[in-house]
């Protein structure tokens, strides 16, 4: 740590507002990278009032550097005026099982998301549909997102618990992050039958990977269901594996490659309306180009969602905040 880092901590925020004589407790927040700013404003947001205000940046440091292991190098200088936010990434599902997962579990003034990393609840699946009414002003519902994404997870369970347990091992060289990336993207969605075509072929290919995993590490395979009831136990299930597995793949890979698709067909719809319309001439043209004007970028609209407050994980995030601001003493 630089001696820029060093001077930062909850003591030298207490004093600094003394001496600035708020009317308001200000609380620091640091987190990994600029990304993750808007993700943490907006569940801060609801905390704050009259006595109390956030303020949300990256790590202080002469150097710049950012990232997870910066954020938690800060856990000495934490307290009542410096938080500290980080994505779970493994550390939830593995608990106390080493050093870092018992650090992220145990340490006050320190939340995660719980989820893998914050790209998981931007791709809440019940909040999907409407990004697509919004960047497409057409509001047809031509798609089931929830049932979709529930295949999805069903069809890639199995593999996610040897990706898990192999990260858990440190042993990722008998399956690494980039395979199991590999196989559980999506190239393409046939919208017909609510995207069956595209679990049909994604089952393929997991079930070929799994019996090669079955095949060289037959010595994990009676360890498996003891790890995979103790991920149970952390609340995943066959039906939403997609909160815990890698959000940059999840969000890349998947979910901006299925609202793509589901856009592309909705604007279509929309164009094709308008051709069939009894318009003719400059108010067909005027009317295309004003449709076509009013469209947004989904994937924008992706980065932007928050419409996620219902999960059952965003649940236990917002539910430790709450314990830290009743445990605070501002009148």
């Amino acid at each position: 740590m630089t001696k820029l880092t060093d001077a930062v901590s909850s003591k030298y925020f207490d004093a600094s507002a003394k001496l600035r004589g708020k009317k308001y407790k200000l609380v620091k927040v640091f987190v990994e990278g600029y990304d993750d700013i808007s993700f943490w404003r907006c569940i801060f947001d609801q905390f704050e009032d009259e006595r109390l205000r956030f303020e949300i940046s990256v790590p202080t440091r002469g150097d710049l550097a950012k990232g997870k292991k910066v954020v938690m190098s800060m856990i000495p200088n934490v307290g009542d005026s410096m938080l500290l936010c980080v994505d779970s990434d493994f550390d939830y599902l593995f608990g106390d099982f080493n050093e870092q997962s018992r650090t992220v579990n145990n340490t006050r003034y320190l939340f995660q998301t719980y989820t893998y990393a914050t790209e998981n609840y931007l791709c809440y699946p019940p909040s999907l549909r409407r990004l697509c009414v919004r960047a497409t002003k057409n509001d047809s519902n031509i798609f089931d997102f929830e049932e979709f994404m529930k295949g999805y997870s069903r069809v890639i369970y199995p593999l996610f618990i040897w990706y898990a347990f192999s990260a858990r091992k440190s042993s990722q060289k008998s399956f690494t992050l980039a395979d199991f990336r590999n196989i559980v993207r999506i190239h393409y969605v046939e919208l017909r039958d609510n995207g069956e075509g595209t679990l049909s072929w994604l089952q393929r290919h997991t079930d070929k990977k799994l019996k090669t995993l079955e095949r060289h590490n037959s010595e994990w395979i009676a360890e498996l269901p003891a790890f995979e009831k103790k991920l149970r136990g952390k609340g995943v299930t066959e039906d939403n594996v997609y909160f815990f597995m890698q959000g940059h793949t999840l969000k890349d890979n998947v979910v901006v490659v299925l609202l793509q698709n589901v856009c592309d067909k909705l604007r279509e719809i929309s164009n094709n309306m308008i051709n069939n319309s009894e318009r003719r001439g400059l108010a067909l043209k005027n009317e295309l180009s004003n449709y076509n004007n009013s469209l947004r970028n989904v994937k924008d609209l992706l980065n932007e969602n928050t419409n996620y407050k219902n999960c059952f994980l965003y649940k236990k995030l917002e539910r430790d905040i709450r314990e830290y601001k009743n445990s605070l003493n501002i009148g």
